[in-house]
């Protein structure tokens, strides 16, 4: 998921992509998308460290624990949120770059530690991870080319993914309370979800972002790419596991 830019009145921000120079516009999407690439790089350090450090019966005792109450995930999820919560804000402040730095570097860890147990199981099937990695890159691929070409505005489509982020989050709160099996219709209805918010974010990307957000803009991308990968991860494993 991500967040919209902030805008002072109805229509364009001031300094917006769609009203600046070309030249301004090029060098905001070059850099949004440089450190996307570099957030990326930066998730995929973590867990290389982490699984290279940590031992598969480590992991195990982890995993135990963390399954052991139904309220034990409910509590991650909640500390993901409020840490997903500050890092955004930090990656807008409009006094220091430092600050934006440090919350896009907040929300990659806490996406990293939240990816931890499904990239374990995952990496229990041959090829999974790389898989979803493939799907992801082909979905992201696709649907950011869509907006580039066609340079459609999808900001409409916000007050729409903000309730249905409120649904899915409901949903995952009474399958954790009620035992509830969110099975693969629900991770397919989260990929559409995810695919979704690329699009809205590439097209704030455009349109709507100022030019110096590009930090901001660049956390919105990642949190929709890792949404994505999250639940097609979860849809090889569940594949793979019937075979």
């Amino acid at each position: 998921m991500s967040y919209a830019p902030e805008q002072s009145y109805p229509g364009y921000a001031p300094h917006a992509v769609a009203l600046a120079e070309e030249w301004e516009r090029t060098t905001f999407i070059r850099r949004t998308y440089t450190h996307l690439l570099g957030a990326i790089g930066l998730f995929a350090l973590i867990e290389t460290i982490v699984f290279s450090l940590v031992s598969d019966a480590q992991m195990i005792d982890v995993l135990t624990r963390l399954g052991s109450s139904r309220w034990n995930w409910l509590i991650v999820l909640g500390a993901f949120m409020a840490v997903s919560w500050i890092a955004e804000r930090w990656a807008r402040s409009s006094t220091s770059l430092s600050v934006q730095y440090f919350g896009l570097g907040l929300y990659v860890v806490a996406e990293a530690v939240i990816f931890i147990p499904l990239l374990f199981i995952g990496s229990k099937y041959e090829h999974a991870i790389p898989t979803a990695g493939l799907m992801t890159g082909i979905i992201f691929t696709g649907l950011t080319a869509v907006v580039f070409f066609t340079r459609a505005d999808f900001s409409w489509m916000g007050r729409y993914l903000m309730l249905a982020g409120f649904a899915a989050i409901g949903f995952i709160v009474c399958g954790a309370i009620f035992g509830w099996s969110l099975g693969l219709w629900f991770s397919g209805a989260m990929v559409v979800f995810a695919g979704g918010y690329i699009l809205y974010d590439t097209s704030n990307i455009l349109h709507h972002y100022r030019t110096d957000q590009y930090v901001a803009a660049s956390l919105g991308l990642f949190a929709s790419v890792a949404l994505l990968f999250w639940y097609v991860l979860r849809i090889v494993i569940s594949l793979s596991s019937r075979d």
